[in-house]
């Protein structure tokens, strides 16, 4: 079969997936707060989303094995393509005209991009010193893409900037993917090696620029999904074009011709993916539901706090106005005394604690657990007791003064017993 045509079918296929965990980590991003990392890896859904991911990647793999770098990667922008009406459907709405005009485009776009940058089975790979030095380039600038900013999490500029960094993250993995792969399939050949240092350490590149792109891409869809997810869909294969063009020598067929029909269709996708990028949110209800959520539990916060002020100030026998605001501390001061004041509002939950709390012994027809019991028997058992009397007892006055030797010092308390010599000799 011909490479171009299983390229752009696992593609396709790649960007089906991606859409799908694309909508999936943007309604987990909305119903929650932003940058809550932590809360997301606990929860089944999100380890959902990252197993489309990893499928997606790894078709998106397979097709870069059989399709260059120019025609693999603007085939991603089929991932937005697919996640808008997904993303309406589950939302519960109808895909508007618009965002069909922007499908129209996109399609339109790479439809014209397909015969300029279908070619052979890619050949060309990035030697090692390429990959450090490239990699080294795109770690600074998203670096500076996620360093913190004045504004808070969740605003349109920090995900818009997270996601552009996702995309060009994406792109280099891409890349370098391409490359471990075209390594992998030349260590076949008889006599080549199997293993070496320039693929382990392509292999450690590709998974850290694949695992940023996953964080930073989860960390944009915090402020929506039509802009971040244009904005990577963007990034990704421009990223990935220049690093096939500039380093792996890769070329548009058809000359200038060539070159005018792939800036022509380069354009007329990215004026669809704008399109689709303004769609109406595909986790507005769920993002809505959870922000009046937490503005409820505020508004009873505030409430259990002005009833908290209003209880202790009846206690203490100060006005306090109704004009106040309900999160307003109170600032009059207070004098309390220092003999104890009686209350003048009556609470429950302190009554109910100063009633002393029945034992089990107290309480009828409650039987012990079968612990007391036992505690209760081991006590009486190990308590010491007397000895009884012998011949070795000596006595003054009718009492006993002296016990055996191995006893102890002191004799246990007891009733002083008649002394059977005594009786003996007074007979």
């Amino acid at each position: 079969m011909n490479p171009t045509v299983i390229a752009v079918a696992l593609a396709l296929a790649s960007a089906v997936a991606y859409a799908t965990a694309a909508v999936a980590q943007e309604r987990l991003a909305a119903g929650g707060r932003p940058g809550r990392m932590p809360g997301l890896l606990l929860r089944g859904a999100w380890w959902g989303a990252v197993g489309l991911n990893s499928t997606g990647a790894l078709l998106h793999v397979a097709a870069l094995r059989y399709g260059p770098l120019t025609l693999v990667q603007p085939l991603g922008a089929l991932t937005l393509v697919a996640a808008v009406p997904l993303g309406a459907r589950l939302a519960g709405r109808r895909v508007a005209r618009n965002e069909w005009r922007g499908v129209a485009l996109a399609l339109l776009g790479l439809g014209a991009l397909l015969p300029v940058t279908a070619g052979e089975t890619p050949r060309e790979t990035l030697s090692l010193p390429q990959a450090v030095g490239l990699a080294g380039v795109v770690l600074v600038f998203i670096a500076l893409c996620v360093r913190p900013g004045r504004r808070g999490r969740g605003t349109p500029g920090r995900g818009l900037r997270h996601a552009t960094a996702s995309g060009v993250a994406s792109g280099v993995a891409s890349a370098l993917t391409q490359t471990l792969t075209v390594a992998l399939a030349d260590s076949r050949v008889p006599g080549a090696a199997l293993v070496s240092w320039r693929a382990v350490i392509v292999a450690v590149l590709v998974a850290v620029f694949a695992v940023s792109g996953l964080l930073l891409a989860q960390s944009a869809y915090g402020s929506g999904l039509g802009a971040p997810l244009a904005t990577l869909t963007l990034a990704n294969p421009v990223a990935a074009a220049a690093i096939g063009i500039v380093l792996l020598d890769e070329r548009f067929r058809g000359g200038p011709a060539g070159w005018a029909l792939a800036a022509a269709g380069a354009a007329a996708a990215a004026r669809g993916v704008v399109l689709l990028s303004r769609a109406p949110q595909a986790g507005a209800d769920v993002r809505g539901d959870a922000v009046a959520v937490r503005e409820a539990a505020a508004t009873v916060r505030r409430a259990t706090v002005r009833d908290a002020a209003v209880r202790e100030a009846a206690v203490r026998g100060i006005a306090v106005p109704e004009s106040r605001a309900p999160d307003e501390a109170l600032r009059e001061p207070v004098t309390v005394p220092r003999e104890p004041v009686r209350e003048l509002v009556r609470d429950p939950v302190r009554e109910s604690a100063r009633e002393p709390v029945p034992t089990p012994r107290d309480r009828p027809g409650v039987r012990r657990p079968a612990a007391v019991w036992w505690t209760a028997w081991w006590t009486r058992a190990c308590r010491p007791r007397p000895r009884l009397l012998s011949s070795r007892w000596t006595s003054c006055s009718g009492r006993p003064t002296r016990l055996h030797p191995r006893s102890s010092r002191e004799p246990w308390t007891a009733t002083p017993l008649p002394c059977t010599w005594a009786m003996r000799s007074s007979s």
